[in-house]
């Protein structure tokens, strides 16, 4: 089977709702420091977080399944190998941490002792009980991940931009909306 020329419309969807979601749950995190301990505007934006962590799930699930049934348009043959195996392994990285975030968000909401709730629209308690020193952990790992899909996604965007503007190939375009 050939590769194709081109993101499917839902591929590119997905690209583009994830960086918007990843940058709004970023956002999220910092939204409690505007408010004291205690203020019920906190907890507010800690179901956002979690909501729209929950999306990210669901979209980054859809998105594995697409790059897997679709698969990725071809590099361009002008591409060196190690430029070829940095795409590769970059690629692999974003879709890692694109998984792990979510999981270990989802763990720690767990290890704190709460339920995950979707907006409000259903609830799924924690299977296990509380456990600070855990939690702590994931908390961490988790901020982690958080900090280097910020890097990692910085980095991709610069590569897209350099392959646009200085190498002048068609890389950008293929995930830009619109184009076929």
């Amino acid at each position: 089977m050939a590769a194709p020329t081109t993101y499917t419309s839902a591929q590119k969807f997905l690209h583009w709702a994830l960086f918007v979601l990843v940058v709004l749950l970023y956002a999220l995190t910092y939204g409690d420091a505007f408010y004291s301990r205690g203020d019920p505007a906190v907890a507010f934006f800690w179901r956002l977080h979690i909501s729209f962590g929950l999306l990210l799930a669901a979209l980054v699930f859809w998105r594995v399944v697409l790059r897997g049934l679709r698969g990725a348009p071809s590099l361009p043959s002008e591409m060196s190998t190690p430029e070829r195996a940095a795409a590769k392994i970059g690629h692999f990285i974003l879709y890692a941490l694109l998984i792990a975030i979510p999981v270990l968000g989802i763990l720690l909401t767990w290890f704190r002792g709460d339920a995950l709730s979707f907006f409000g629209l259903f609830t799924i308690p924690a299977p296990f009980a509380p456990e600070k020193t855990t939690a702590r952990t994931v908390r961490e790992l988790h901020s982690l991940c958080a900090n280097a899909i910020l890097i990692v996604a910085g980095l991709h965007a610069l590569a897209a931009l350099y392959h646009h503007l200085i190498r002048r190939d068609a890389i950008l375009t293929k995930m830009l909306p619109g184009n076929r």
